[in-house]
């Protein structure tokens, strides 16, 4: 029977690129949906009235959706590192504390000698390089020579706020990791971004001789035009933004663009492992990047690209030109700028920068000397500085402030965000239901290939639940008719689950056991290809998931629950257990974190499986056991180390708020669980003192049944006699 199951044929879709490709296919046909109704919104706007309340409740949404923020330092923190005085400038190294135990690096150029009325600027980098690159430098000084004060800090992540490996562009692909931290504690970067601008802003505004009326706010092309448009729309003492690449037309937009532009555009964009060019919530909420750029008017506005631009197609641009113009009778606060080539070119044929380049500076010269009198330069001069002279935390400032690790300062705000108290069920359920997003069962077509095999019978069934989306399954039957029913999911899919626990899925076929195993979608035959690397496709699905307000685990579940809603309806008396598994490699213990996307790149965990059969047990009423195999240990365990391997659609923004695990597992007893090979945020293997520690709480809610609870460090050899054991009692029994 075992070799019979290990060759068992449990592909369902006759094409694989289908298969593969059905997450994508539903994900286009709802960005489709909400583009249109999009366009239609824009369509009934006649006056300045009917803008603003269109796009004042999704800023109000843009700001809800960035996560919780503390109340602003008063006065704010800022320490000075050293000095430097150039030809015209003088720069201060300061570190600014822009929230308790977070530490913003940043250098201010002034004017060598201080005048009145200064403007600020603010320059935000992009994700290439932290604030000592070239192009920063130059712009820096060129301004404090102009008498404007120019602050240039450096993003969360980056340069001396790393708590990574230094090596090329570890900084941008690091804060990926740091992205799917925030989101456990329920922030995010964008969030922690923006409100580093902000106390940016503050430092400025606390400068003699500012003027208040000239606080301009400039995102780099890559990475640095989103933050800074989102903080100009949250923040109204930014009187002047220019963001690269932010509301239009990206890079990657074929040029030109079409003749039927205005209705095809796609406003919404897509998401992908870059964690601020697809904002959580903001298709299901509205706030799309068109609408962040548009709301920052009257304020004035340089809309900004890095190549080639076409201004006649471009329907956002056309819309920015009604906002200022007709609905607030204020066309020059409207400016654009732009370069030239596309982003396949090569220098000279194309524009390419690290930050803003001298070819991009030369129309913003003519805004903000039109706007505020800043004399452009009357040469581009270039006195670049080494990196050493622009640091700014020296030994004696970290004996002084001795900074914790970020990670630590993160697991802080989890730990203090966590239920003090054990939910009940009630609660938990409300609290999660809220995170994950639509986790209801839906109604299914089923289609059923039965065939025969001895000792036992199989069936490969597709549940269908709405086009494009169809569940593939593989229901392994004993001889009579099944006493229990145990379903199997893992994000190695059915087939993996075959190859690897051939032996248990006999022993529980022995013993009057139906198997179920589907494929949710995103795992199995359906998952998008055989990558879970940060920059996979699965990782940009789970994105444009957030944007829709769903995550890939909700979808997931809602799944599995319809799964369990067939099983019931086919098999009425046979009782359901759960059983989650993961067949990923862990890490050893005590190895080192390489450089991202090293060619030795560690192992991420795959926790699907128990985590959807916990989550299901909490919401299904008659589930009568659970096995939860290399799951974390929990979302708070993401928060241990600088470093957490994991897969993107694994994380659900906020876990660490709602009741991690630990809640769930005690409100589950006294139904039946079993832990086992659990994994910690690295992917290492937990250690029973790990394990014993983390679910406390369940051991305390399982005292008085202590049999049923089983927190194992790694697999043990009897799960099909266990379930065997558990499924025998009835429900009186319990």
């Amino acid at each position: 029977m075992n070799t019979t199951l290990q060759n068992l044929d449990s592909d369902l879709c006759a094409d694989p690129d289908t298969a593969r490709n059905m997450v994508r296919t539903d994900q286009e046909a709802r960005r489709k949906a909400v583009n249109r109704d999009h366009i239609q919104a824009w369509a009934s706007i006649r006056t300045k009235a009917d803008w603003e309340a269109f796009v004042r409740p999704r800023i109000d949404a843009l700001r809800a959706s960035l996560g919780p923020f503390p109340d602003p330092p008063n006065p704010l923190p800022v320490h000075l590192g050293g000095t430097v005085e150039g030809n015209g400038y003088r720069i201060e190294n300061l570190v600014i504390e822009s929230r308790p135990g977070i530490f913003v690096t940043a250098n201010l150029y002034a004017p060598a000698q201080p005048r009145p009325a200064m403007p600020g600027i603010l320059l935000v980098h992009s994700h290439h390089n932290p604030k000592t690159q070239g192009e920063l430098q130059d712009m820096g000084m060129l301004w404090a020579r102009s008498g404007c004060l120019v602050l240039v800090m450096d993003q969360f992540c980056y340069s001396e706020r790393g708590q990574h490996h230094p090596g090329p562009r570890q900084d941008y692909r690091f804060r990926y990791i740091t992205g799917l931290q925030l989101y456990a504690i329920g922030n995010s970067l964008m969030g922690f971004m923006v409100w580093d601008i902000h106390r940016g802003v503050d430092l400025l505004l606390s400068r003699p001789g500012i003027d208040p009326q000239k606080i301009i706010a400039m995102g780099s092309v890559a990475g640095g035009g989103d933050p800074a448009a989102v903080a100009a729309a949250l923040d109204p003492r930014i009187t002047c933004a220019v963001p690269f690449n932010f509301g239009g037309p990206q890079p990657e937009t074929p040029y030109p663009l079409p003749e039927d532009a205005e209705t095809s555009f796609n406003h919404m964009g897509s998401g992908s492992w870059e964690s601020t060019r697809n904002l959580r919530l903001c298709a299901r909420d509205g706030f799309l990047p068109d609408v962040i750029v548009g709301s920052i008017a009257p304020s004035r506005l340089i809309y900004a690209h890095e190549f080639a631009w076409d201004r006649d197609r471009d329907p956002v641009w056309q819309r920015l030109q009604r906002i200022y113009a007709d609905f607030y009778d204020l066309p020059d606060h409207l400016d654009f700028a732009h370069g030239f080539g596309l982003l396949q070119g090569r220098p000279p044929q194309a524009s390419h920068c690290n930050n803003i380049g001298a070819a991009h500076r030369v129309r913003i010269y003519a805004a903000l000397e039109r706007w505020f009198g800043i004399a452009p330069p009357t040469e581009e001069r270039q006195e670049r500085l080494p990196d050493d002279a622009l640091r700014c935390f020296t030994p004696e400032l970290k004996e002084k402030l001795r900074p914790q690790p970020v990670h630590r300062v993160l697991s802080g705000i989890g730990a203090a965000r966590a239920p003090r108290n054990t939910p009940d069920r009630r609660d938990l359920q409300t609290a999660w239901a809220a995170l994950l997003g639509d986790i209801e069962p839906v109604p299914y077509q089923e289609t059923r290939h039965p065939y025969g095999a001895e000792p036992f019978a199989y069936e490969r069934i597709s549940l269908a639940f709405q086009p494009p989306i169809a569940i593939p399954l593989v229901l392994c039957l004993p001889t009579a008719a099944p006493s229990a029913v145990v379903i199997g999911v893992a994000q190695a899919g059915k087939r993996a689950f075959l190859a690897h626990r051939a032996d248990d899925i006999a022993a529980l076929l022995s013993s009057g056991i139906a198997v179920c195993l589907p494929d949710v979608r995103g795992a199995g035959e359906l998952a998008p290809d055989g990558t879970r690397t940060p920059r996979s496709r699965a990782s940009s699905q789970s994105a444009t998931e957030l944007m829709f307000g769903q995550t890939m685990p909700g979808a997931q579940l809602r799944d599995l629950r319809s799964v369990c809603a067939y099983l019931r309806h086919r098999f009425p008396d046979a009782p359901l257990a759960l059983w989650g598994d993961s067949f990923a490699p862990a890490n050893p213990p005590d190895f080192a974190d390489p450089l991202m996307e090293d060619s030795d790149a560690p192992a991420h965990s795959e926790p699907l499986g128990g985590l959807l059969a916990l989550f299901c047990a909490l919401f299904e009423p008659d589930i009568k056991a659970i096995v939860a195999r290399g799951m974390i240990t929990g979302y708070q365990s993401l928060l241990d180390h600088a470093y957490c391997y994991i897969p993107h659609d694994a994380v659900i923004p906020g876990a660490c708020t709602a009741g991690d695990l630990c809640h769930i597992a005690a409100a589950l007893s006294p139904i039946p669980l079993r832990f086992e090979n659990l994994v910690d945020g690295r992917n290492c293997p937990a250690s029973q003192t790990h394990i014993d520690t983390c679910f406390q709480r369940a051991k305390t809610a399982y005292a008085k049944t202590p049999e049923r609870l089983c927190l194992a460090p790694g697999n043990q050899p009897d799960i099909a006699e266990w379930l065997r054991i558990n499924l025998a009692f009835s429900p009186k029994q319990r």
